[in-house]
């Protein structure tokens, strides 16, 4: 019960892995305090992990807009005295692209949103994480240190990189209140996302979506892609007390195909 008693703020809820990290909140104890900007996945998320509705609660958040992330940290204190820890899975991974074709317009947008609101929602928690000492835990990617070849996501990877980057100097602004800040870095990840990959690119070129995924598993250390469940287990642990000495990190969760 890594999480027993702890109550954690998770962005970006939807049916991939802020679902599984807040599963995993409430499976190892915790209270699990639901954001995204769809209530209706909101809705359906806490329904599935919490039937009672007594270790969760949720509150549709845009985390372009402080005020709903302010309006998030407080239903967490109102309704469960406090925050333990933050986790911030919401982005925009969806625009697709390189510097040639690039509408930086559109980066314009995709950095509001992965790194300004990742931000944002963190200093709207600043308040109550304070007062426990806790943990901040950013979704970062593998592909901000290492472009992935099967696509081209620039936007995406330059908003996590600068995420990792805004990271060191909150662990080392942070640190003395006690609140750690470290990033997880999945690669390719078994999920609703590469799961669409593998069967829009098999549908594509006529090929079995086993050959897809053995296309992407053949780098692996591990004769596997890692899953939601594996990155929102590694999430638990550095929300939990048993990371207490651990901030300014990165971890990859990647079975492997990168090694740093």
């Amino acid at each position: 019960m890594l999480l027993a008693g702890k109550t954690v703020v998770v962005s970006g809820v939807g049916p991939g892995l802020g679902h599984r990290v807040a599963e995993t909140v409430v499976r190892d104890g915790g209270r699990a305090v639901l954001g995204a900007r769809t209530e209706a996945n909101l809705a359906a998320s806490a329904a599935e992990i919490d039937p009672a509705g007594d270790r969760t609660a949720f509150l549709a958040t845009d985390i372009t807009d402080e005020r709903r992330c302010e309006a998030l940290a407080a239903l967490a204190v109102e309704r469960f005295g406090g925050i333990d820890a933050v986790v911030h899975v919401a982005a925009w991974d969806s625009y697709f692209g390189g510097l040639q074709d690039a509408d930086f317009a559109t980066w314009q947008s995709v950095i509001d949103v992965n790194l300004l609101g990742t931000l944002r929602m963190t200093r709207a928690c600043l308040p109550a994480l304070k007062e426990r000492g806790g943990s901040v835990v950013v979704i970062g990617t593998q592909s901000a240190v290492s472009a992935p070849s099967q696509v081209r996501q620039a936007a995406y990877a330059a908003s996590k990189g600068a995420l990792t980057s805004a990271m060191y100097s909150l662990a080392r602004e942070l640190g003395p209140d006690r609140i750690r800040v470290n990033t997880v870095l999945p690669g390719w990840m078994w999920g609703p996302p590469v799961q669409a990959y593998v069967r829009f690119t098999a549908e594509t070129e006529g090929v079995p979506e086993a050959d897809v995924l053995a296309r992407l598993t053949e780098r692996m250390a591990l004769p596997e892609l890692a899953t939601d469940g594996d990155v929102a287990e590694a999430v638990a642990f550095l929300a939990s007390d048993r990371a207490r000495a651990i901030t300014g990190q990165s971890l990859l969760v990647n079975a492997g195909e990168l090694m740093r």
